[in-house]
Parts: structure tokens; sequence; C-alpha cells
């Protein structure tokens, strides 16, 4: 069973590296190098902002068509990017390591998609950055990891993730009613939550996710990006869980739980064994050997 620790120096996927990267090299030259030209007497950041950050409805300078993706990757400030990819790596590596690189890119733009368009809704002011994707990231942390210990800035308390998702939710929802000149846009921050939210609970049923799982799976991605050398199919092995006697609770009882933004019920893993002992285990889908090595992993971490 691979275990995977996502600590200071552990493996970092591709894509949070690129959203990174991008990031970090728009906001270096749009600080170090636009802000310092001219065109027409008008500073060159300013008209980077005014093309491709999220300009109000009405502006002649609104373009939906591509500042809903645009502004997300412009920032206001060292601290405000600072913040938001320390977030993203922390929070983002280990959900692109389970659902794959495709899957949480399209989850990624989505949110802060859905925060964009919130904030429009509520506001008048030009918006940038990508803190509506990072809420979206944050919800789905909670909702994967829900007891995950996370430290609170600035109590340091280690909360559930569950917990800590809420109240950074219900905060943003109170600034965002209370300090409407605070500069912070704190309704993109909940149309990003929002729209992660219905993303975990509805996307794979409205097809959302399908493009995306048809250019790759996050079982074979999650392979691909596993560190050398590759361990032998032969070497991997799932503890299924022992069919309980006639009438008796399953030894997974209780134990519903997210798993890639997924309800899987008591049901769910009844089934799922139902068909080893009538098919046998090659009969499962990628999708269902992987609910399998999950449960598996959590019954070895409680035992």
């Amino acid at each position: 069973m691979r275990k995977t620790n996502f600590g200071l120096g552990a493996f970092v996927p591709p894509t949070i590296k690129v959203l990174v990267g991008i990031n970090v090299v728009v906001f270096a030259m749009d600080w170090l190098v636009l802000g310092m030209l001219t065109y027409r007497g008008v500073r060159l950041d300013q008209w980077l902002v005014q093309l491709f950050g999220l300009m109000p409805i009405g502006s002649e300078y609104f373009f939906p068509y591509w500042q809903l993706v645009t502004y997300q990757f412009l920032h206001g400030g060292f601290w405000h990017l600072f913040f938001n990819m320390f977030a993203l790596w922390m929070f983002g590596s280990e959900l692109d390591y389970l659902w794959g690189s495709r899957r949480f890119l399209t989850y990624y733009l989505l949110s802060g998609i859905g925060g964009g368009i919130l904030n429009l809704l509520v506001s008048d002011a030009p918006t940038v950055g990508a803190s509506g994707a990072i809420m979206g990231v944050l919800v789905a942390y909670g909702m994967t990891f829900p007891d995950r210990p996370v430290l609170m800035f600035p109590l340091f308390i280690p909360i559930p993730a569950k917990y800590f998702v809420i109240l950074y939710a219900a905060l943003d929802l109170f600034s965002g009613l209370t300090a409407t000149d605070s500069g912070v846009a704190h309704f993109a921050h909940l149309g990003g939550a929002i729209t992660g939210f219905l993303l975990l609970r509805f996307g794979d049923r409205i097809g959302v996710f399908s493009i995306a799982e048809r250019l790759g799976s996050p079982r074979s991605a999650r392979q691909h990006r596993s560190p050398p050398p590759p361990e032998p199919i032969e070497a991997e092995f799932i503890e299924i869980p022992a069919r309980s006697a006639p009438g008796a609770k399953p030894m997974f009882h209780g134990a519903s739980f997210f798993y890639k933004g997924e309800y899987i019920s008591e049901e769910t893993v009844d089934r799922i064994l139902e068909k080893i002992a009538a098919e046998g285990f090659d009969s499962l889908s990628d999708r269902e050997k992987d609910i399998l090595y999950e449960v598996s992993r959590r019954m070895q971490q409680s035992s």
C-alpha cells in the first residue's frame, strides 16, 4: 500500500508547479517591467489590469470571455500572491495527486470562474487574484479529508479541516457584509467556495468532469506521477474487508466518507465486494479499485 506524506520537500505535482509558476511570472512582469513603462501616458501595468483583470459589468473594458479566467493569474501585491500560492501548494498538492492533473485543473479554474461571477453580481470594482479558486481548493480539501488537522492562523490551534473551511467561509461572509471598502473581494472567495461545493456534489452527475476523465483517469495520472522506480503490478495488494456473517453489521459500518469529491457509503463498498465475489477482482473499474484502496488505507489507519 502506498503512503504519501505531503510535508516540506514532498513531491509537488506538475500542475501545481505550472500554476504557481505562471502566477509568479505574471506578477514579476507586472511589477518589475510593466510598472515602469507607459503607453499614451498610462502605465502598462494599468493596461494589464484593464484588459485581463475582471472589470465590472458595464465597463468599456469588460471582456468576460477571457477575464473570468485571466483575472485569476493577476495579484494586487506580494503578500496577496504569497498566501494564495502557499495555500495552493499546501492544500492543492494532495488533491491533484488523488484526482489527476486534468480533473484538478478543471475544478480549480471553474471555482475561480464561479467566484468571479458572484463578485460581478455584488461589486462594481475591478477584481484580481486566485482567491476564489483557492477557496474552492479549501472546500475540496475539507470534504475529502474532513478530520485532517489544520493550523488556524493566527491562533495556530489544530482543528479538523471541515471546521476550518466552515469557519473561514463564515469569516469571509461576515467581512463581505460589513467591510465593503476593505479592498478584498470577499464575495469572490464565497463564490469560489460555493462553486467548489457544487462541483464536488454534482459535477460528475452532470458531466462537468467527463472530458477530463476521458483524457486521463485519476488512477492512471497518479501512477504516472509516482516517484521512480515504479512498483510492479504484482507487488500491489489490497486488503479487502472480509464479508460479515449473515445479519451482522459490516466491518466498515458507519465508515462512510468523501473520496475524490464523491460521497462513498457503506452500500457502495458492499456492491464492489459483491462484484468481486461474483466476477472476480479484475472485473472492477479503476474507480472501484481506487475506492477499495482508500477503504483499506483508512482501516489500516484506524487499527
